[in-house]
């Protein structure tokens, strides 16, 4: 049996009880973190916050105005100052980047410290003057290989070290995402997920029916790790609010377990290279 995360409640539990029974283990929060900030100059937050955004092709102008809006809005909300002021710093760090294909991403925020409403309602202006844009492929290991060495020379030290991933869909370009990702989680950094599933499958495109499975199974870990699915529009700005404030107060949803055969994902980390390549041979 392995435990995973899902939001099945609004209501969070301390991350330190959800740790036993995470992937990768309570071990992961007390490895070394060699991708850290260590200058002496470094100040000290509750988290380091990268926030990995999906811009490929696969996500309409709608979607990705949904979730920057949704970005935005949380950040300027009473709920996320609430959060923040809990924290044994009342100080969180945040950068923002967009990403696509394996070799395909840009910071759209770089590390800026949130402690109060008016540096939140700064970084929520920065994100929301950025020009949209979409492009080709979706690589999460890309994004993943990207935010890794974000946290070196960042100019903060946390507590916490987090990536956070949204998309719409499977790996396929880069490197296999479940091998970077262990290579994240080596380096005592969380991996958590916002799996957007709007659209319907189809046959014609790259689209799969279980994306929360598979980002379950392939994409997050260590400690407090979670997924938060979004499967109406309506309820968008309301996951990715609810998710920021868990991240930023070191919470969990409610824990279930999932049964698996031994070590096995329930779906293979590989179904959207082997998607890609059927349909177009490259």
């Amino acid at each position: 049996m392995r435990a995973r995360l899902s939001l099945i409640a609004l209501c969070a539990v301390p991350a330190a009880a959800a740790m036993a029974g995470l992937g990768g283990g309570f071990a992961a929060s007390i490895a070394p973190l060699r991708f850290a900030d260590s200058s002496p100059n470094a100040t000290p937050v509750d988290v380091e916050l990268v926030l990995a955004v999906d811009v490929s092709y696969s996500m309409d102008p709608e979607e990705q105005a949904l979730q920057r809006e949704g970005y935005i809005e949380a950040i300027r909300s009473r709920e996320f100052m609430q959060a923040l002021k809990q924290g044994m710093n009342a100080k969180v760090a945040v950068t923002y980047f967009e990403w696509a294909g394996a070799q395909d991403q840009k910071i759209i925020l770089p590390w800026r410290l949130i402690s109060g409403p008016e540096s939140a309602d700064a970084v929520a202006d920065e994100i929301a003057r950025a020009p949209y844009r979409r492009a080709s492929r979706t690589s999460i290991s890309g994004a993943l290989q990207f935010a890794m060495p974000l946290f070196e020379g960042s100019g903060y030290r946390g507590i916490r070290k987090v990536i956070d991933v949204s998309g719409d869909g499977v790996n396929n370009n880069g490197m296999p995402v479940a091998l970077i990702r262990d290579e994240v989680l080596a380096k005592g950094i969380t991996i958590n997920g916002l799996p957007i599933m709007l659209k319907r499958p189809n046959l014609g495109g790259m689209d799969i029916e279980n994306l929360d499975v598979y980002y379950e199974d392939c994409v997050i870990g260590g400690p407090g790790a979670f997924v938060i699915s979004i499967k109406e529009r309506s309820k968008f700005r309301e996951a990715i609010r609810t998710k920021l404030i868990l991240e930023v107060a070191g919470r969990t949803p409610a824990a279930r377990v999932v049964p698996a055969a031994a070590d096995k994902p329930r779906i293979s980390c590989t179904i959207g290279e082997r998607i890609w390549q059927q349909r177009w041979g490259n």
